[in-house]
């Protein structure tokens, strides 16, 4: 029987890893198998889902997790062959990746036989200004949803989501748009209610030309670090972030880790699982536009959250 695809997209931060949280934890019996993209050499977001270090976590719900690897039709074919099989499967796309390459790779005829590409789902932050939708990857990642999940709601004004709505409908988008509270989407939105139905191939345009226009630069330490100082560390650092997220030990308190997460200007922290043997205690990775900072400056300025730095 085929395995339907549900394709999780979104720009940095929008609050996608909440949403696929929120899947993998309310399953309700469903085997969901969730694929996670992440943009950078440090693996953040699995970790936030899973905890898992190896890249493949099973859960005790039934359902798994495993970190995106080389080839995206490799990784499906590979989760195909489980035993048992999952009844869906979850990919979270790169904040940065336009879905229309992910949505033409998964018209593929044997993935489109095997794994149908049935929902796309488009999370985007209630309070981003509607200015941004002038975004040309943020308008293809509109165009292909067929359900937009405006996120982040708590932290919006009361105006937000209705002004968000009105410069979505303003770019005649045909998804059905819903509030996310708390990464929450009726499931009936997003998994058909028969499986067996006939995959429904998609048009998602002429392929665009890549554009490189994000770079991620990682900061990595075996010591802890100073809480105040890291706050103004970022504060320091937050004009030139697109996007911010790591797991670190404080001074202040030692052995428990804390999860990290700057997006949309806003910074947030989080009780984390400490990392297995062998992993630096503090790892944070930056993701800026292409030039806007160096190596040399977050080093620079990192160095001095360190005890004693």
């Amino acid at each position: 029987m085929p395995v339907p695809v549900l394709l999780v997209t979104g720009f940095l931060g929008a609050g996608k890893t909440t949403v696929v949280n929120h899947l993998l934890a309310h399953a309700d019996g469903r085997r969901i198998a969730a694929v996670v993209n992440d943009f950078g050499a440090i693996n953040i977001d699995a970790e936030l889902i899973a905890g898992a270090s190896d890249g493949v976590v099973s859960l005790a719900n039934g359902c798994i997790c495993c970190s995106l690897e080389g080839d995206l039709l490799r990784t499906l074919a590979t989760l195909l062959r489980r035993d048992p099989k999952p009844d869906y499967i979850v990919i979270e796309t790169s904040g940065v990746a336009d879905p229309a390459d992910i949505v033409r790779n998964l018209m593929d005829p044997v993935i489109l036989r095997e794994a149908p590409l049935e929902t796309v789902l488009c999370v985007i932050d209630a309070g981003t200004p509607p200015s941004a939708l002038d975004d040309a990857l943020l308008r293809s990642q509109l165009r292909v949803a067929d359900i937009v999940a405006l996120s982040k709601l708590d932290l919006a004004d009361a105006g937000a989501s209705v002004r968000m709505r009105e410069a979505i409908r303003a770019q005649r988008v045909p998804a059905v748009v819903v509030d996310a509270h708390h990464g929450e989407i009726p499931p009936a939105l997003l998994f058909p209610a028969g499986a067996d139905r006939a995959p429904a191939p998609r048009e998602v345009g002429p392929k665009r030309p890549a554009e490189e226009r994000f770079e991620t630069l990682s900061w990595i330490s075996d010591k802890p670090v100073s809480l105040p100082r890291l706050q103004q560390a970022i504060s320091r650092l937050a004009p030139k972030l697109a996007r911010a997220k790591g797991l670190f030990e404080t001074v202040e308190q030692p052995g428990r880790m804390m999860v990290f997460q700057f997006a949309a200007g806003r910074a947030t922290l989080a009780p984390g699982e400490a990392p297995p043997q062998g992993v630096p205690r503090t790892r944070i990775v930056f993701i800026a536009e292409l030039g806007v900072l160096s190596k040399a400056e977050i080093d620079g300025i990192m160095e001095g959250c360190v005890a004693g730095g």
